[in-house]
């Protein structure tokens, strides 16, 4: 059993090297940033491979009430051998990572 976690870890800790998040990605000659919307991305950047609804996130508004914002992700490349997966709450640019494909 503790081989098995071994095994587990060390899967887990390469994948992890694999991926880096990031504050910015550089699309042709713009550059977008966290916190850009989802329609500045799709300017700068045109229209991704991919895109995928990742569910919600809870949280309460300004009066307490609960409420659900769309989370989405969209995923641009392979470039130069990178993917890049943008995750959108709502409609904002919570974070960028890349990966190699």
């Amino acid at each position: 059993m503790n081989r098995y976690l071994n095994l587990t870890a060390c899967l887990l800790l390469i994948a992890a090297a694999n991926v880096h998040a990031d504050s910015t990605l550089r699309c042709n000659s713009a550059l977008i940033s966290v916190n850009d919307s989802m329609g500045e991305v799709l300017r700068k950047c045109g229209e991704p491979a991919g895109r995928a609804a990742a569910g919600y996130v809870k949280a309460l508004d300004a009066t307490g009430r609960p409420t659900s914002t769309p989370i989405e992700q969209w995923t641009y490349g392979p470039s130069s051998g990178m993917y890049h997966y943008l995750r959108f709450e709502g409609d904002r640019l919570v974070s960028i990572t890349g990966e190699r494909g």
